[in-house]
C-alpha cells in the first residue's frame, strides 16, 4: 500500500472485464482536530460492519459465494500465471466490485470464464469438500438459475422473475395486496412500508422479516450500534447527536415511524462538519420500488464546493417558481434545502465500489415537503473521475466538430458540477403531490424511480442555459450550458449504450432515464431538426442544433413528468418509459459498442477506499486517526471480508 504525494496520486490501479478501478484523495484530513478524526474513524467502521448486508440482499447465496471464492482465492497453492486462474480472479473481482454475481449496472447474472472443471479444480486443491462444489457450481455457471437480479420487464411476475433477497415464496400480487392492507392514501405522513425488511410466506400467511437488532441481519447491525454509540459521544454538537440517537433508536426497533424522525433530526444538523448516510435508504433494486438497499457514505464538509451549492439552494424558490410546471404542482413555499459540497472519506453498500456523484435526501415526499431536504454534491469522487477521463479519446470519437470537443474540455467538469447541483437541490427539492395522491412508488410502482430521476435531470437541463446562472456566478457564460446539452444528448443517445449488451433492454433506473430524455427530445425535435442525426466518415452523431428549442421541449417534458409523478398517473409513466426509455437501437448500439472498444477504455469505474487506522498511546488513549490510501483493489477486498464480514450465510 502506498500513500502518495498529491502530485504523484495514480488515480487508475488497474482495469479488468468492463471495469476500470480508480482512487480518490480526502483533501484536508490531516488538519483535522482530533476528535473529528475520531467521530469520522467510528462512522467510518460503521460504515464497513454494513457491507454484508447488501450482499445478501442482492442474492441469498451471495456471501457463501463470496466467501469461498476468497477461500480459493487465498489458499491455492497451484499455476498462478495459467489463463484460467487469470479468468477465476477477474471473476471474484467482478462479484467483489457488483456486491455480488449479477452485474451491478445490467443487472444480468455474469459467468466465470474459466471453465467449471477447471473450478472445480481450485476447489478441490483448496480442500474444500465435494458437497460444497455441488452446492455451488449451478449457482455460479447455470445460466439459468437467478439469470436477473431485478427483472422490470412488463406483464409478468417481477418478484418470481427477480434473483434478489427482498421476497420469498410470494408472488408480486401478494406483495402489492400485502401493502395496500397497510397503506392509508390519506395518511399526511405516510410511512414508508416495506423499506427496512424482507417479505416471505410462512404458513400460507404474508408476513415480513424487518432488518434491525434482534432480526434478520442483527449480527451487522449489532456491530453498526456499536460504533454508531461510539459516535454519539464525540459528536460535534447536540443537533448531530440527537439525530445519531434517534438513528440508533431505528436500527434497535425497526420502526419507521422513527426512521422518519430520524431523518427530521438529521435534516436540522445543518453545522456539522462532518457527516454521514447510514441506513436503508435507496430502492433502485426492487422491481416494486419499496425495498430499500443498506449503504454509508462519511464525509467532511468542501468549503469551496459548498459556496457553490448554497447559491443554488439558496435562490431554490426562484427556481421553482420559474419552472415549465404545472403552478398547482408546484411548492409555494421551498423549504429548508440545504446544500454543500463534500469530500468522502468512506463509501460502503450500494454506494461502492460504484459510487453516486450526488445525493438528496430524505427520499419521503411528505417530509421533502415539510423539512425540506440535503443536497451534496461528492467533489472528491468528481475531481477523481475528471482526471481519470483526460486523454482517453472518447470525446474526440463521439463529439460531431472540433467545438464541440474544445468545449467539452473547457467547461465540461463545470458543467458536470452544475448539472449534479441543479438535478439534486433543484430537481429532487422540488414539486408536490396532488392531494389524496399516495407515494410515487405506490401509485408509479416499478416507473417511480426512473421516472424521478427524469424529473431531476429535467429541472437540471431547463436551467442549464438560463441566463439566470451567470447572474448568480456559477457559470461565466451560455457555453457551460451548451456543453451540458452536449454530454447529455451524446451519453443519452450513443455511449451510455456501452454499459448494455446487445439486444438486451435498459434495465437500470438511471439509463433509463436519461434515454427517456434523449429519445423523447430528438424524436420531438424531428420536424426543425432541433437534435440532427448525421453521419461523418461513416460513424453516427446526434449534434444540438438549436439550443434555446432544446431546452423548451425540456421543459415540455418536465411539465408532463412532474404531472405524471402529481397526479400518480400510472398508465401515462408506463407508456412514457417504455415508449422511450428500455427498447435500443440495434444498429447504433453495435456501432457505438464497436468504436467504444478501440479506445479500450471501460465503461464502468469505482473506487478503492481510504484506509483509517486508529494509533492509540501507551495508557489505550487515542492519539491519532491515520489516512492512508490503498492501491489494490484485492488487497481492500480480502481484508473487507477478514475484518468487516458478520452475517452468517443466509441459505
Amino acid at each position: 500500500m502506498k500513500n502518495n504525494t498529491e502530485k504523484t496520486f495514480k488515480i487508475q490501479t488497474e482495469q479488468f472485464a468492463d471495469i476500470r478501478i480508480l482512487r480518490y484523495q480526502v483533501p484536508g484530513f490531516n488538519e483535522l482536530p482530533l476528535k473529528q478524526k475520531e467521530l469520522l474513524y467510528y462512522l467510518y467502521e460503521a460504515a464497513l460492519a454494513g457491507r454484508d448486508i447488501l450482499y445478501d440482499q442482492n442474492f441469498k447465496h451471495n456471501l457463501f459465494i463470496r466467501r469461498l471464492l476468497e477461500k480459493v482465492y487465498k489458499g491455492y497453492a497451484g499455476d498462478r500465471e495459467c489463463e484460467e486462474w487469470k479468468q477465476f480472479v477477474t471473476y471474484i473481482k467482478k462479484v467483489w466490485f457488483s456486491n455480488g454475481i449479477h452485474h451491478h449496472y445490467s443487472m444480468d447474472k455474469f459467468l466465470p470464464e474459466c471453465s467449471e472443471q477447471y473450478f472445480k479444480l481450485l476447489i478441490e486443491e483448496t480442500g474444500i469438500p465435494d458437497e460444497t462444489f455441488n452446492k455451488i457450481s449451478p449457482l455460479i455457471f447455470d445460466e439459468n438459475i437467478a439469470s436477473k437480479r431485478l427483472v422490470q420487464d412488463e406483464g409478468i411476475d417481477m418478484i418470481k422473475a427477480s434473483a434478489n433477497n427482498f421476497y420469498e415464496n410470494v408472488t408480486q400480487d401478494e406483495v402489492e395486496q400485502f401493502y395496500n392492507k397497510l397503506n392509508n392514501p390519506n395518511d399526511a405522513e405516510p410511512v414508508l412500508y416495506g423499506l427496512n425488511s424482507k417479505v416471505i410466506s410462512e404458513n400460507g400467511q404474508v408476513t415480513e422479516k424487518v432488518w434491525k437488532l434482534g432480526g434478520m441481519y442483527h449480527d451487522a447491525i449489532i456491530k453498526i450500534i456499536y460504533w454508531l454509540e461510539s459516535a454519539v459521544l464525540v459528536a460535534e454538537n447536540k443537533n448531530q447527536q440527537a439525530a445519531l440517537e434517534k438513528l440508533l433508536d431505528f436500527y434497535k426497533t425497526g420502526d419507521l415511524k422513527t426512521f422518519d424522525e430520524y431523518n427530521i433530526l438529521w435534516l436540522a444538523d445543518t453545522d456539522s462538519k462532518i457527516d454521514v448516510v447510514n441506513g436503508f435508504i435507496e430502492v433502485y433494486g426492487d422491481p416494486l420500488g419499496r425495498k430499500a438497499t443498506f449503504e454509508s457514505v462519511v464525509s467532511i464538509r468542501d468549503e469551496a464546493a459548498t459556496r457553490r451549492a448554497k447559491t443554488v439552494s439558496e435562490n431554490a424558490q426562484w427556481f421553482e417558481d420559474n419552472s415549465p410546471t404545472n403552478p398547482e404542482y408546484k411548492k409555494e413555499k421551498v423549504k429548508g434545502i440545504t446544500a454543500k459540497g463534500i469530500n468522502v472519506v468512506i463509501e460502503s453498500g450500494d454506494c461502492s465500489p460504484s459510487t453516486p456523484i450526488g445525493i438528496n435526501l430524505p427520499n419521503a415526499d411528505w417530509i421533502r415537503a415539510e423539512y425540506g431536504s440535503k443536497s451534496v454534491t461528492i467533489n472528491n469522487i468528481m475531481i477523481a473521475y475528471d482526471l481519470a477521463s483526460r486523454e482517453t479519446g472518447a470525446i474526440e470519437e463521439f463529439a460531431f466538430s472540433e467545438e464541440e470537443i474544445k468545449l467539452s474540455k473547457k467547461y465540461g467538469i463545470l458543467a458536470s458540477n452544475l448539472h449534479v447541483d441543479l438535478h439534486e437541490i433543484i430537481g429532487h427539492g422540488s414539486g408536490k403531490l396532488k392531494e389524496g395522491v399516495a407515494n410515487p412508488s405506490d401509485t408509479l410502482k416499478s416507473y417511480a424511480s426512473t421516472l424521478e430521476e427524469a424529473r431531476a435531470d429535467l429541472f437540471a437541463l431547463y436551467y442549464a442555459i438560463d441566463p439566470k446562472l451567470i447572474e448568480l456566478g456559477l457559470m461565466p457564460n451560455l457555453d457551460v450550458g451548451k456543453t451540458e446539452y452536449n454530454s447529455y444528448i451524446r451519453g443519452g443517445m450513443m455511449t451510455q449504450l456501452v454499459r448494455v449488451e446487445p439486444g438486451q433492454n435498459i434495465e437500470e433506473s438511471h439509463m433509463r432515464n436519461r434515454q427517456l430524455i434523449a429519445k423523447w427530445a430528438y424524436e420531438k425535435g424531428l420536424p426543425k431538426k432541433v437534435i440532427e442525426k448525421k453521419n461523418k466518415n461513416g460513424k453516427t452523431f446526434f449534434v444540438v442544433n438549436d439550443y434555446e428549442k432544446l431546452r423548451t421541449l425540456f421543459g415540455q417534458l418536465l411539465c408532463e413528468v412532474q404531472r405524471i409523478k402529481s397526479e400518480g398517473d400510472f398508465e401515462a409513466g408506463k407508456k412514457l418509459v417504455e415508449s422511450y426509455g428500455v427498447k435500443v437501437d440495434l444498429e447504433i448500439h453495435l456501432e457505438v459498442l464497436e468504436r467504444w472498444e478501440k479506445l479500450n477504455i471501460a465503461p464502468f469505474a469505482g473506487f478503492i477506499n481510504p484506509k483509517l487506522t486508529a494509533a492509540h498511546n501507551k495508557d489505550g488513549s487515542l492519539k491519532d486517526v491515520l489516512i492512508s490510501y490503498p492501491d489494490d483493489f484485492g488487497t481492500q477486498m480480502l481484508e473487507y471480508g477478514e475484518e468487516h464480514s458478520f452475517l452468517p450465510d443466509y441459505n
